[in-house]
């Protein structure tokens, strides 16, 4: 094992691929960016899309962002062939419920001699890594427990120390691999760190995990985001020690933002939540995930004539029918909002006066919303014509409170701008209902030394643009978790950069 490539599955296998998505909160653009890619593979060469769930991190897991993951992908129209609730021959489909399967295997790999318990402690591996960082090494593990004696795992293991379980990668040489879009890549084993498989509370880590998983469901072709580079030579080597044939890989290029940066919440909406409820139209968003992968073809003379643009709109269906792997575009994709409010517009000047309307009473005037607004409003309200007044900021896609309405009177901007940077962190992991919104932002007031009044009054400005407004918390969570965090950080956005152009 000192050099090392793999096979890759035979040519003439059935086409199975898949998206794993973990539920740890909404379901990101990126993974209906790779899904749609993973989809139009598949539908491309009459094979099959398989949706499995990541759920392994139990400390991360949301209870309620598996359903969410199910509801975002099926409203772009990517539908699975197998996954955990429409069942398949290889199931099941969700990590929590195959964790056996994992421990199995992991036993043949301590068999084998490819993997071995490790007992270090935090403490231990902290205090290594400090030593490698003043020394001016990578940190990585230091393999104290790689060549532990069987007396020494059995009296370790009598004594009842946890411990994980590492792969014990080869101390010299190199593992190739070739990357269906780039090419054969190398990583030398200096370089690749003795990963942890299983962890101490019995559940596999996703290098684990990923792997088994995709033995067993027969998967041909893992296409994944190129931030998973650097870990395929592990998987090279899971694949080798069990002595199994490779799937071929595709790393895609990753989403950027205008600067370059990868795509992140600070710089763009990323939940797919978001975008259903800002009244974005599934073709729209599926027809600009489509643009970024850059399989599609350069536009024809008579396109060009006809308008360069027009060449950028097309279904999922012409998706599957005119995409190409090799106008994929390694250079990372822009996720230009601008572009695609630009493909939104066009897709609903495009609908009928009654699809338009249908469209409007299914999202942002739809009876439930509606229902949920009236309710907060009805004991504040003296004529139905006062409703728009009362309401407008449910409706309004950007808010903008002036530094008159949201700053408190003996507090600086850069302090009032420092809590509202705290209160949006806070936010983002709280549960979002008024139960848990309310002690939460209480006790962060209490921690800053926030009045409640000031806290709610700088929240309800940012969320309403007035000081004035139905009840703060229930109307958070009218207007959802996902548009409420985006008009935070539009807000913060925008704040930073008055304060820029001031200096």
């Amino acid at each position: 094992m000192n050099s090392s490539t793999i096979p890759a599955p035979a040519a003439s296998a059935p086409i199975r691929v898949r998206i794993a998505p973990s539920p740890t909160g909404d379901p990101h653009v990126g993974t209906a960016y790779i899904g749609l890619i993973n989809f139009i593979y598949a539908r491309q060469n009459g094979g099959q899309f398989v949706l499995r769930i990541e759920d392994t991190d139990r400390a991360r897991f949301v209870a309620t962002s598996e359903q969410m993951i199910f509801d975002a992908l099926r409203w772009l129209g990517l539908s699975w062939d197998e996954g955990p609730d429409v069942g398949g021959p290889y199931g099941p489909y969700r990590q929590s419920e195959r964790t056996e399967i994992y421990r199995t295997h992991a036993d043949l790999l301590l068999a084998n001699g490819t993997a071995y318990r490790c007992f270090c402690t935090a403490e231990e591996l902290e205090a290594a890594r400090k030593q490698q960082m003043a020394a001016k090494l990578p940190p990585r593990y230091p393999a104290s427990c790689r060549n532990l004696s069987e007396a020494q795992v059995a009296a370790n293991l009598s004594d009842n120390k946890p411990f994980v379980i590492r792969m014990a990668v080869p101390t010299e040489g190199s593992t190739t691999f070739r990357d269906e879009l780039r090419g054969d890549i190398t990583f030398e084993h200096s370089n690749v760190d003795d990963q942890v498989l299983m962890k101490s509370d019995g559940f596999p880590t996703y290098h684990l995990a990923n792997v088994v998983d995709d033995h067993l469901m027969h998967i041909t072709d893992v296409i994944r985001a190129e931030e998973w580079i650097s870990s395929t030579p592990k998987h090279v080597l899971l694949y080798q020690a069990f002595g199994w044939a490779a799937p071929r890989f595709w790393h895609m290029p990753l989403l950027r933002n205008i600067d370059k940066s990868k795509i992140s919440k600070r710089k763009n909406p990323v939940s797919l939540v978001y975008y259903r409820q800002a009244g974005f139209l599934p073709e729209a968003v599926i027809n600009f995930l489509g643009l970024m992968g850059g399989g599609m073809p350069s536009p024809t003379p008579v396109e060009i004539v006809n308008g360069a643009k027009e060449a950028e709109i097309f279904s999922l269906a012409e998706m599957i029918q005119r995409f190409e792997v090799p106008n994929i575009r390694l250079g990372g994709p822009v996720f230009d909002l601008t572009k695609l409010r630009w493909l939104n517009s066009e897709y609903l000047r495009a609908l009928s006066p009654e699809a338009f309307f249908t469209a409007l009473r299914d999202t942002i005037l739809s009876d439930q919303y509606l229902r949920d607004i009236s309710t907060l409003i009805q004991t504040r309200i003296e004529t139905l014509g006062q409703f728009g007044e009362l309401t407008g900021f449910f409706f309004r896609d950007d808010v903008m409170p002036t530094q008159e309405v949201f700053l408190p009177k003996k507090r600086t901007l850069e302090e009032t701008l420092a809590f509202a940077t705290e209160q949006l962190t806070l936010l983002e992991a709280t549960d979002w209902t008024t139960e848990a919104l309310e002690p939460a932002l209480k006790q962060l007031g209490e921690a800053h030394t926030w009045s409640v009044k000031e806290n709610f009054m700088l929240l309800r400005a940012i969320l309403s643009g007035s000081t004035m407004s139905p009840p703060l918390l229930e109307s958070l969570v009218v207007f959802g978790k996902a548009r409420s965090l985006d008009r935070m950080r539009r807000f913060l956005e925008t704040q930073k950069k008055l304060a820029n152009a001031r200096k």
